[in-house]
Order: structure tokens, then C-alpha cells, then sequence
């Protein structure tokens, strides 16, 4: 069986009418709420089969828990939200593993198929193709932001519905459309996941800023003086590869470097089927759609905010 990889999922051929995409995914706490915990770590899980174009099978937990420290209701409660999202998503929890450890994290390995002539892949976006993206940007800051106490719990709830939503109407319906490339927009942040698409598919990636769908409070969590710990990672990633075209604050620069968990898709389509695609997806209730960005052929590739 060969295989081939996108981000941290893989593709296996078994024959020429199905293929097995596999997965492996963990986090620790985003929210303090154990059940919200279980249902974001599962969506980000899951996200990784959707951007392949796949439909998940199975899944297994991953728990790294402190039994001697927490309570094991708190576990119960993590388990039982990311049994209902794996639930909501029509695949079967087959089991899983769990360590002792001294911070919590939970995740799932997944196991879905896709059909082999329609695997995605985060390349293969054309010239002339614009990028669709399907959930705001700002997670990563409003999480931290959370827990230093900038940003109050009632604030940060209002979101977790969209974060903690499956990508699976977003693929379902692309996939009835030319998707020439699609990622899930997760820690790299938006001009990493984009940087990766560029490469992958020897073009340069515009990016229209006022265009880009950010979280409520983002901007103003930054401002505030709160940041994460991948913001500097991920503007050295992108290094030599990325470039603006307009004037921003450092704290509206900084969103752009963002992590994301349980992000939106990042759909490459042709220009002539965006606004099919668009309206589709609003129609069928995908909360947040955007056109934020379009492929030019380049050489070498780049990411260019606009």
C-alpha cells in the first residue's frame, strides 16, 4: 500500500474504489469546561479526515490524564463530549488508550475513506483559483486570553459552538465543486496553513485582510497585551516566504500568525464556481464563509497579504 500525506494525516490505497485516511490528534485543555474540551478536541481530530475529502469510520480516544490530581468525573465529561461529536460526525468510537500524566490532553486517532481519485490534498491550487475559508480566525489569543483572565468565560462561550463544529457540511458540499487544494486552519495560523498550500503548489497566495473573518475580541486581545506561544514559531516559519502590501498594527499582524484549534477549511476553487460555492454553504448553515484570498502563478511561491 503507498501512501501519501497532507499536515498529519495519511492516505492508504487499498483499491480503485475506496482509500483509508488515518489521523492521529491531541490537545490540551482549550477551555477549562471538560465537555467543551471533549468536543473541540474531537472536532480538531476530525477536521483532519474532512480536509482529505474523507468521510471518518472510526475513532479512538487518546487520554493523557492526572487521575491522582482531578477528579474522574472531569474525565467522564471529556469522554462523553467527544463521543458525542464523534456521534454527530455517523462514525463508531471503537475503544482507545489512556497514560497517567500530569496535564490532561485528549484527542482521537480516526480512521475514515475517500474515493482515490478525489483524495485532497494541501496542494494543487491553479492560477487563477481564489480561497474560500469556513471559520473565523482568532482562537489561539481568546483561549489564552481566557485563562489569564483577560477575557471573561461568558465572553469566550459565546464562540464555542463554531469552534467545536464539524467541517463535514463545509467538505460535503466542496466536494460537489472543483476543489483544486483544501487544508484546515490550525496551528500554523492562517499565513502558515496558506504558506504550505503556496509550496505545495508553486503559486503565490493573496490574502485580502479586510476580508478575513476573525472571532469577536481578537483584535482587542492583542491589544491588550495577550499573545501565544506559537505567534513567534509561526512568523519564523514563514520567514523570506511572506510579505504585505499594506499598512497593519502589530496586533493586527499578529492575527495573522494565530493558532488555531478546530479551525476552518481552506478551499482552493476556480474563480468562475466561488459564488455557487459560497451561497451553498451559507444555505446549508455553514455559520462563517468568506473569499479571502487568490492564486497567481509565482516563482518562488509566497503568501502576500493584501
Amino acid at each position: 500500500m503507498g501512501f501519501e500525506t497532507s499536515d498529519d494525516a495519511a492516505v492508504y490505497r487499498v483499491s480503485k474504489e475506496i482509500a483509508l485516511v488515518s489521523t492521529v490528534d491531541f490537545i490540551t485543555p482549550p477551555v477549562d469546561d471538560p465537555y467543551w474540551f471533549g468536543q473541540i478536541a474531537a472536532a480538531n481530530s476530525l477536521s483532519d479526515i474532512y480536509a482529505m475529502g474523507g468521510k471518518p469510520l472510526t475513532a479512538l480516544n487518546l487520554v493523557m490524564f492526572p487521575s491522582k490530581k482531578l477528579d474522574m468525573s472531569i474525565l467522564r465529561e471529556i469522554l462523553r463530549g467527544g463521543s458525542d461529536k464523534v456521534l454527530e460526525a455517523g462514525a463508531s468510537l471503537a475503544g482507545g488508550h489512556s497514560v497517567d500524566d500530569n496535564e490532561p490532553k485528549y484527542g482521537l486517532a480516526v480512521t475514515g475513506v475517500v474515493h482515490p481519485e478525489r483524495v485532497l490534498i494541501n496542494a494543487g491550487a491553479r492560477d487563477g483559483d481564489v480561497l474560500i475559508l469556513t471559520k473565523p480566525l482568532g482562537t489561539g489569543v481568546l483561549f489564552n486570553a481566557c485563562r489569564s483572565k483577560k477575557l471573561l468565560w461568558r465572553d469566550l462561550e459565546e464562540i464555542l459552538l463554531e469552534v467545536a463544529s464539524l467541517n463535514q457540511k463545509a467538505i460535503e458540499i466542496g466536494l460537489k465543486y472543483k476543489v483544486h487544494a483544501c487544508t484546515d486552519i490550525t496551528g500554523f495560523g492562517i499565513v502558515g496553513h496558506s504558506l504550505e498550500m503556496a509550496r505545495g503548489s508553486g503559486v503565490r497566495i493573496s490574502l485580502f485582510y479586510n476580508q478575513l473573518p476573525w472571532y469577536p475580541n481578537a483584535l482587542e486581545m492583542y491589544r491588550k497585551g495577550e499573545t501565544t506561544g506559537s505567534n513567534v514559531a509561526n512568523r519564523k516559519l514563514a520567514e523570506g516566504s511572506f510579505r504585505k502590501t499594506r499598512m497593519l498594527s502589530r496586533e493586527q499582524e499578529e492575527l495573522l500568525f494565530d493558532p488555531q484549534t478546530s479551525g476552518g477549511l481552506l478551499l482552493s476553487v476556480p474563480a468562475e464556481e466561488s459564488d455557487a460555492l459560497i451561497s451553498e454553504l451559507r444555505e446549508a448553515g455553514v455559520r462563517t464563509v468568506a473569499l479571502v484570498g487568490e492564486v497567481t502563478s509565482a516563482n518562488p511561491p509566497e503568501v502576500v497579504v493584501l
